[in-house]
Order: C-alpha cells, then structure tokens, then sequence
C-alpha cells in the first residue's frame, strides 16, 4: 500500500476514532442520542459469528486479518486457544501490543473542532489477552510460514486493499480443510484505496453491474461453500454529532474438505 492511501490509520484521529469504534460504552459513542439498534460493538459481533459458524474441532487456531485496534482478535479467544492478530498499520498494532500488555489504554477523542475528551478502551475482563499475538503485516503479501486456521476474520478489509485478489488467493492455504472464513464489508470501493481495476464488486463486468457478493462468490468458489450471508450495522462516531452509520454485508464460508 502506499502511504498516501494508508496514512490515516497512522494518525491520532484514526487511532482515536478506531478505540472508540471497538471499545466505547454507548454514552461515549452517541451522547446525544441512542445510537441504532443492533450497530455497536462489531468487533465483538464479528468473533461471535465466527465461533458460531466453527466446530470445536477447528478452534484452535484463529486470525484476526485486519484487526485494526483488536477487539476481535481478544473477543476471538473466548473459543480458540491461540488468536493471531495481523494489521498493516503500525500505530494500530502498538495500541493492541499495549492493550494485550495492560488491558488498558488511556486515549483522547473529538468533541467538536479542537476540543476534545478523555477515555479509557478496556479488554473485557474474561477474555485471554495472554492467548492473543498481534503482528503488523501486509494481507495482500502475507509469510509464507504464517500457517493454517481454523478461523479467518476479515472484518471490513477487503475495499480497503490495493490488491484484494491477491489477498483472496492466499485465503484457501490459510483457512485449513473444514474451517470457518468470515468476511466482512461494508462495500465502499474507492480509488484512493484501491484502483478501480481491482475492485471485486461495484463495477461493470461486461457491461453487466458486478456487485461484491457475487465478486466474493465468484472468486472464492471452488474453494469455499456459501454458508450464510447477513446485514451487519455498525456506527463509527466522527464527533459528538458526526457519525459513520454502515450496514457491512457479512457471508460465512466453509473451507471444502
């Protein structure tokens, strides 16, 4: 990625905004109104719609592609014994790296203009942070020796990629035989993030419109069953009075034995 496309997320405010977007109460997020019914705390959402759609058997090992500032991946070993989070922004794996260490990080976050608030993002408390590793790395170019997964999350990544394609094509040697891959996007494909040629879904193919589920269902059959696909909300706050309300299109995969 360059850094033109990737510099917010190395910024206070994203790590601010990303804090409150996984670790925020209701009254912090939407002080003046109840936020939308069923749109926070996705993170946490996202790693139970993985543990439900896994057997025991495949729990062991989970990652947390795109983990941002980590709720997932901490919520994640609430069933699995071992949780890999990976994102490519370094402020974000330092934030996680503190969390894991603390169960604690102090942050600030916007009001309006330059005034702004204090807050503390805290794991839960019955989580394992012990059980959690968080990595900075690249989705579109991950290691070689990263291995296999019984659970791969890829919660709102792929529009956010330069080249998702080459992001899918390591997916069936990372989701091992029998296991769980969980995506997740809201659908916002843009060029400053990924060149139009490269976009899954939100185009024409053709001449016919392509949309992402049927790009998803496209490229990760034969791979992959379609085991289910479902509206997730979310709402990230801005400011006191600004906010992101999404609806993510979430489609669970199994991996074809």
């Amino acid at each position: 990625m360059k850094m033109a496309e990737t510099g917010y997320y190395e910024t206070g405010a994203a790590l601010a905004q990303y804090l409150m977007f996984h670790y925020g109460d209701p009254e912090e997020t939407s002080p003046h109104a109840p936020p939308p019914p069923d749109s926070l705390d996705f993170p946490a959402r996202c790693a139970a719609v993985c543990v439900e759609a896994t057997a025991t058997g495949h729990r062991r090992r989970a990652l947390d592609l795109g983990c941002a500032v980590g709720r997932a991946t901490f919520e994640l070993t609430r069933a699995c014994d071992e949780v890999v989070g990976v994102d490519f922004s370094t402020m974000f794996i330092g934030a996680c790296g503190a969390l894991k260490r603390d169960g604690r990080l102090p942050y600030r976050y916007p009001v309006e203009g330059d005034i702004s608030a204090s807050a503390i993002a805290r794991v839960p408390k019955d989580v394992r942070r012990e059980a959690t590793r968080f990595e900075r790395g690249n989705a579109c170019d991950l290691p070689a020796d990263i291995g296999s997964f019984g659970i791969v999350l890829m919660a709102n990544l792929i529009d956010r990629l330069p080249d998702p394609g080459a992001c899918i094509c390591r997916l069936p040697a990372l989701v091992a035989s029998g296991g769980t891959l969980v995506v997740t996007t809201p659908c916002t494909w843009t060029r400053s993030f990924t060149p139009r040629e490269k976009w899954l879904g939100g185009r024409l193919v053709d001449g016919s419109p392509q949309q992402t589920s049927e790009a998803l269902r496209i490229a990760l059959e034969p791979a992959f069953a379609l085991v289910s696909k479902r509206d997730m909300p979310f709402l990230i706050r801005e400011h006191a009075r600004k906010f992101q309300w999404s609806i993510a299109l979430a489609t669970v995969w199994r991996r074809r034995e």
